[in-house]
């Protein structure tokens, strides 16, 4: 067994010197599609936000939740900045017509140092209690004052466990889109031979969404990381939760070409905030 998350981090693993600024990576991406940067606290947690410039007052706001990005380097090695090296959901936000934000973990996106930190919280604790509880607190406060409007939640990859895990906790969510979402995280380590998730929740174990939750799990043909398979073993367990399986594509190509087709397909389930329950 490959015991790339560990319950107890010797100093010795953490690479302090060869880990990228995967933070200024994000910041520049964001800033060239035009987006602002705001940090906000959540619980106990601090998270870096990216929004487009389009009108907040729309009945509907997308919230990008991005993939796990490089919790290790190598096998032993555990990355000193988490956060992504190539950010696929900025890129699909900077495609997105309608009012959207990026909601970023704690401690990615530069945030690593801060006092709160620790690798747990993005190797073993990548989907624990306080992540999720600390997102949903940011989230909270970035639709303060917007009661009516509704929150499409759209997960890539390990975005997709922590998109699961707070459309169970956040009224306002409408629709859960996941992209090769990893929805049963034991069944994922334990098809790669990881050692289990031990501090994280799964989704999988979870109760299923409420029903009015629209749900769309796309998965791609060829992902050897999380095969179709397991996406739809879990979202069996859902009400209504619709699977589509892309094929030709694996887990990194071709999102960004499938996007503007996949916004349709939302579009026709999603509509202004006064048609809601």
């Amino acid at each position: 067994m490959l015991y790339r998350t560990l319950l107890l981090i010797a100093p010795g693993l953490v690479c302090l010197a060869c880990a990228l600024d995967a933070g200024r990576l994000s910041d520049r991406q964001a800033g060239a599609s035009g987006f602002t940067r705001v940090v906000v606290t959540g619980a106990g947690f601090q998270h870096v936000v990216y929004r487009n410039r389009r009108t907040q007052d729309s009945g509907v706001l997308h919230v990008y939740l991005e993939g796990d990005g490089s919790p290790w380097l190598g096998e032993n090695r555990i990355a000193r900045d988490p956060g992504p090296r190539n950010p696929l959901m900025l890129a699909l936000m900077a495609e997105d017509p309608a009012p959207s934000l990026y909601l970023g973990r704690p401690c990615y996106h530069g945030l690593a140092d801060d006092p709160a930190c620790n690798p747990l919280m993005w190797t073993s604790g990548r989907y624990s209690q306080p992540v999720v509880a600390s997102m949903v607190r940011a989230l909270e406060k970035l639709t303060s004052g917007h009661d009516n409007q509704d929150l499409v939640l759209i997960g890539y990859s390990g975005g997709g466990t922590i998109a699961m895990l707070l459309a169970e906790r956040v009224q306002q969510v409408r629709a859960v889109v996941t992209l090769a979402g990893n929805l049963n995280t034991d069944q994922w380590t334990a098809l790669h031979d990881y050692s289990p998730l031990v501090t994280s929740l799964n989704p999988a174990q979870r109760a299923p969404l409420d029903p009015r939750i629209y749900q769309l799990h796309v998965a791609a043909e060829n992902d050897r990381v999380v095969p179709p398979a397991l996406i739809a073993a879990a979202a069996a367990r859902q009400v209504q939760a619709q699977v589509m399986i892309v094929p030709g594509i694996d887990h990194t190509c071709c999102w960004k070409t499938l996007w503007p087709e996949l916004l349709e397909k939302l579009s026709q389930h999603v509509g202004p905030a006064q048609a809601v329950r």
